[in-house]
């Protein structure tokens, strides 16, 4: 089955075309559950509007909007090219769209051009949830070869982390899960941009903390690990951003740009963040016997806290299974893999916006 894909969720406009096979009972599950696909992406573009919105400090859900309605017929014509230029046509089975969460201006965008495009070409469409497909971006291909993912072995534990989720799920199979806990507010990537623009960085803010927390001392400053040691696995950055504020208030010099305490900050604040993470996902494992560990989402891309979550899963005999950076952020190949699985399981998720649309 070849699936073209559109993603329109936030500030990245992406279309991709997979190749997709398989369909049967997965290792490790009951019989009747959809076997792990093999996956090629034939093509993936992204149009980027970071530095759009870099002077506003963040997405301005209009302006996305905008850029999204330009962008989509310019990266489809692009797909069209690049196969011309291969000696071959457009031809696909099915169209997957982002239907939510995500901000709902640019959702839309994606799902009327899907809606236009079924019609033209007379192809079944299918609503995809962005966040199952970051649960499901580590079956993309890794390395060099176009068709291999990273096996996996079920139960597994999968955090997904991003600007607008942070949250633990327990998985039997590809579609068997419940979720153990969530944030209760801010989530990781959102608290990374709110300290980021504290310390006067710009926007996007997580990569910019990683980059100057590798000039920091991580423990120069001992920032609360927020719900810790509670006994659920509930997650809450929003006291730990508050404690950089009052620090930072009470230590001025921080917010002056090049000097060595905001180094320290950036780091001390990030090593908060990963010791929650990864403590809180590895009990998880060890509470329900877990095989695999995935991790996924835009945080996901955080170079110390796959390092870190990595070192600590293998470490306890367990699969890591991340994709490659490329696929952690916003794009539509994870998207063309949602609605894959969503087509098979006989889901049908309405196709309107729905920002608030959960796992």
């Amino acid at each position: 089955m070849n699936i073209l894909a559109i993603e329109t969720s936030c500030d990245e406009t992406g279309v991709a075309l997979l190749k997709i096979g398989g369909r049967g009972a997965a290792p490790g599950t009951k019989n009747g559950t959809i076997k792990i696909p093999k996956v090629e992406v034939l093509e993936n573009f992204v149009a980027s509007q970071i530095k759009l919105h870099r002077e506003f400090g963040g997405v301005v859900p209009n302006l996305a909007k905008r850029e999204h309605l330009r962008n989509l017929p310019i990266l489809y014509a692009r797909l069209e090219r690049r196969l011309r230029a291969k000696g071959k046509r457009l031809s696909f089975d099915m169209i997957t769209v982002t239907v939510g969460p995500g901000l709902e201006p640019a959702l839309w965008t994606g799902i009327t051009f899907a809606k236009e495009l079924a019609k033209k070409t007379g192809k079944p469409l299918v609503g995809a949830n962005h966040l199952e497909g970051h649960l499901y971006s580590f079956l993309l291909p890794a390395g060099r070869d176009p068709k291999k993912a990273a096996p996996i072995k079920f139960p597994a534990i999968a955090l997904i982390v991003s600007g607008g989720h942070t949250m633990l799920l327990k998985m039997d199979s590809l579609t068997a899960r419940r979720t153990l806990g969530e944030t209760r507010d801010d989530a990781a990537g959102e608290a990374f941009d709110k300290v980021a623009r504290l310390l006067d960085l710009p926007y996007p803010g997580g990569p910019e903390i990683e980059r100057i927390a590798h000039e920091g001392d991580p423990h120069a400053i001992e920032f609360p690990r927020p719900m810790l040691h509670e006994k659920n696995y509930e997650f809450s950055f929003s006291g730990l951003k508050t404690a950089v504020l009052y620090y930072m208030r009470d230590h001025a010099p921080v917010a002056v740009a090049a000097t060595p305490s905001r180094a320290d900050v950036a780091a001390s604040f990030q090593e908060a963040v990963l010791d929650v993470l990864t403590r809180k996902t590895m009990r998880a494992v060890r509470e329900y016997g877990a095989h695999s560990v995935i991790l996924c989402g835009g945080v996901a891309a955080n170079k110390a806290l796959r390092l870190r979550l990595g070192r600590e899963t293998r470490k306890a005999g367990c699969s890591f299974l991340v994709p490659l950076f490329k696929y952690n952020l916003d794009n539509a190949a994870m998207i063309g893999l949602a609605g894959y699985v969503t087509h098979l399981r006989g889901k049908k998720y309405p196709l309107r916006a729905d920002g608030s649309l959960g796992v």
